[in-house]
């Protein structure tokens, strides 16, 4: 059984040694009636050892594509090892957050009982549109309205956990509201706003190569949904910053 805490669990059966480690994955995934879409973690479910096992599983399906597009790894000495640099950068470094369990973040007792706007931000932000795989680089800026019963935490885990939640392949839209859920989850404040601004390559490097165009959204809740002020109050104090 996969540790729902997103921790490895113990090795795989020996009898399961032939069967490919993503369909044994997968298979678990499914069994347990989970999701595995390209924004969705599945740490939970992979067990130890297996993700290194999948990075050569990649590398392998990385190389047939090379072999597709007519590219001759085998004398070509700038894509011989392509394949390998490949599934390892997807596995452990810009689909990272598909794979990994969530950052460990402590969570603080709001002993001085903050009430008052705080805003982090801008955050650098990595990471890949789901339609064509090319890369999003942005910023993510996150308001917080606490109230004397929320947890606070430290200024670095707002990074930590952006990174984890963009590093998968994803539309713009949903990875905020992903992020937004999971700091209101941990947090519980009186409102809670993020804001992203980023380039899309699915649009620079591709099709209609466009340059130029971004794109920014955010999501509100709690009392900024409720109270314009504030509202206005946080979009004002990034109006300055997003240039």
């Amino acid at each position: 059984m996969p540790n729902q805490a997103g921790a490895p669990g113990p090795a795989s059966p020996v009898a399961n040694a032939g069967t490919p480690v993503a369909d044994r994955i997968r298979d678990r995934i499914r069994k347990a009636r989970g999701r595995f879409r390209a924004n969705d973690n599945i740490a939970a479910y992979i067990e130890t050892g297996e993700l290194e096992q999948l990075r050569q599983e990649v590398a392998d399906k990385i190389e047939g594509v090379l072999q597709a597009l007519v590219i001759d790894t085998a004398s070509d000495h700038n894509t011989r090892d392509t394949a390998r640099r490949v599934a390892k950068m997807y596995l452990m470094e810009v689909f990272a957050g598909r794979y990994a369990p969530q950052p460990p973040v402590t969570e603080f007792p709001n002993v001085g009982r903050l009430n008052e706007l705080m805003i982090v931000g801008p955050i650098k932000v990595r990471s890949a549109c789901s339609h064509h795989l090319c890369p999003i680089i942005g910023r993510v800026w996150v308001g917080v309205m606490p109230n004397e019963h929320s947890a606070l935490i430290g200024l670095s885990k707002y990074a930590r956990l952006v990174e984890w939640v963009m590093t998968r392949p994803q539309i713009q839209e949903e990875a905020i509201t992903e992020l937004a859920e999971l700091l209101q989850d941990k947090m519980q404040p009186d409102g809670l706003a993020v804001v992203m601004e980023a380039d899309h390559y699915c649009m620079h490097w591709r099709g209609v190569k466009d340059s130029e165009s971004k794109m920014t959204n955010s999501v509100m809740r709690g009392s900024f949904l409720k109270n314009p002020d504030l509202r206005r109050e946080f979009l004002s104090l990034l109006a300055g910053r997003t240039k």
